[in-house]
């Protein structure tokens, strides 16, 4: 296993070895089977391959030994700071958009300045759990109003085809495959990077009733999470293109504060 995904890490036995500070005839003993490696060299192993929190817990118990990372829902009284402090990241980006998903690109939770992006969707994309992509890419969801929808499925199926090929995750791999058959087509990578902001933020442009709004989306993930669930939170940020789609996000934000 620990061949496997220095494999799909594109590492070499010697690079790995010497970040690691260890041989590479130990290692290729460990990749091998021919010695049994101890838990410590295993967390550190993975460390370096920046392998995820689940994998590393499969890895431990491929070894023989004990999971270390627990897993709990978000609503757990055990991650009651760590959403507390999430809900308070997205609120603080209001009027802004931004969400958190988990894993499969199920919503987690929300601020103010989503909902109405999403309004008059087909009520069977917003039942529980809300997937964000099928909610975006679907010929009756949102994608009926992104005005640059290749590039923005471009955009989104090259993400999903990397957590694929780190993960291998059979839900991933079925999702892919159903929003491949939706409409919309792709356009070459090189394309989506020359309408990027350095390869940081991509533009996703949604026609609304004030017209076209223009967001760069940017991603944050727990740096140092303990907890499985933490680890594959993705916080999902949209920030404002240009002055047209700030005023704009502005004004409705000031319309339903002011309705409340």
């Amino acid at each position: 296993m620990l061949r496997e995904w220095r494999t799909r890490r594109r590492r070499s036995q010697l690079d790995l070895a010497l970040d690691a500070n260890i041989s590479t005839r130990h290692l290729s003993f460990l990749e091998t089977g021919r010695s049994q490696p101890s838990r410590e060299m295993l967390l550190h192993l993975a460390e370096q391959l920046a392998i995820p929190l689940r994998e590393r817990n499969v890895l431990l118990v491929t070894a023989g030994y004990a999971p270390v990372f627990p897993e709990r829902t978000i609503d757990d009284p055990a991650l009651q700071a760590a959403r507390k402090a999430i809900d308070q990241v997205l609120a603080g980006h209001e009027p802004y958009p931004a969400l958190a998903i988990d894993r499969h690109w199920n919503l987690v939770t929300q601020n103010a300045a989503v909902l109405p992006l999403m309004a008059g969707l087909p009520a069977e994309l917003l039942q529980p759990p809300i997937n964000v992509l099928r909610t975006s890419l679907h010929p009756e969801g949102l994608a009926l109003r992104i005005a640059n929808l290749s590039e923005w499925r471009t955009h989104l199926f090259a993400r999903l085809r990397r957590q694929i090929d780190l993960t291998a995750d059979p839900v991933l791999v079925n999702l892919l495959s159903e929003l491949q058959h939706y409409p919309g087509g792709e356009v070459s990578t090189s394309s989506v990077i020359e309408h990027t902001y350095g390869e940081v933020a991509v533009p996703f442009e949604l026609i609304t009733g004030e017209g076209t709004l223009a967001f760069l989306s940017t991603t944050m993930i727990f740096g140092t999470p303990i907890d499985i669930t933490l680890s594959e939170l993705a916080l999902e940020f949209f920030f404002p293109a240009d002055s047209i789609t700030a005023e704009a996000l502005q004004r409705a934000a000031a319309h339903a504060e002011r309705n409340n």
